[in-house]
């Protein structure tokens, strides 16, 4: 990957920030990609889409979009013509009519998956030991320390909203399938990359290889810059 012009912008999902994105960031900006994180405010999926479509905003010329885990569903809610490619970093892809919920309990959940609900606020946080446990199995004591510290709650307005058409029902995706998810069944993950023909790659990785397998995720993200954008 010739980095030079290039522009990536990286979407975080739930219980995250863009500080999720860091190593891949470095190891971007390296090969002179131009990089942006686009914060989403998990408050709902219309929110989260109109966040990142200001954040397209600021960026001239091609665009490659990544997106991590929930995020998946919201790169494919834009309609930006400046972007050439979507990659699916162990994400979900819903299809028209589909709400991400339905997605992401597909199959049935890995045992250690943590059990999910909306707090007195409304809110839906990532229980501490489910870093440890699903989130993030393969992460450093002080990858997991991060992790938590950031940890960013999620709406259920973002994932019971049934979504449009998708974009990568327009544009080419990549797909790195993690076959090491606790959180989104690798199944799944299978049956979506296959469903929307994504170029996909399987690795032996958790569900944030984003912060502990960074350089599988630069590769597939060089992929899809070399393929679309050249």
């Amino acid at each position: 990957m010739s980095g030079k012009g290039v522009n990536v912008v990286l979407v975080h999902g739930a219980w995250a920030d863009g500080s999720s994105w860091a190593k891949v960031i470095a190891a971007l900006s390296a090969k002179n990609a131009k990089v942006l994180a686009a914060p989403l405010p998990l408050t709902s999926f219309a929110d989260d889409t109109a966040a990142l479509e200001r954040t397209l905003e600021r960026v001239s010329g091609p665009v490659v979009l990544a997106g991590h885990a929930y995020a998946g569903a919201v790169i494919a809610a834009v309609r930006s013509d400046q972007v050439k490619a979507l990659v699916y970093i162990a994400a979900l892809a819903p299809d028209e009519g589909e709400t991400v919920a339905e997605v992401f309990y597909r199959a049935k959940p890995h045992p250690m998956a943590p059990k999910l609900a909306p707090d007195s606020h409304g809110l839906i946080y990532l229980p501490d030991e489910a870093f440890a446990a699903a989130f993030a199995q393969n992460a450093s004591p002080d990858e997991l320390q991060m992790l938590r510290a950031v940890q960013r709650p999620i709406s259920p307005a973002c994932i019971t909203m049934p979504v449009g058409r998708p974009l990568w029902r327009e544009r080419p995706a990549w797909f790195l399938i993690a076959e090491q998810d606790r959180m989104i069944a690798p199944a799944t993950q299978h049956f979506m990359a296959e469903r929307m023909h994504a170029k996909s790659r399987s690795c032996p990785v958790d569900h944030v290889p984003i912060v502990t397998a960074p350089a599988l995720v630069v590769d597939i993200i060089g992929a899809a810059v070399s393929e679309t954008i050249g």
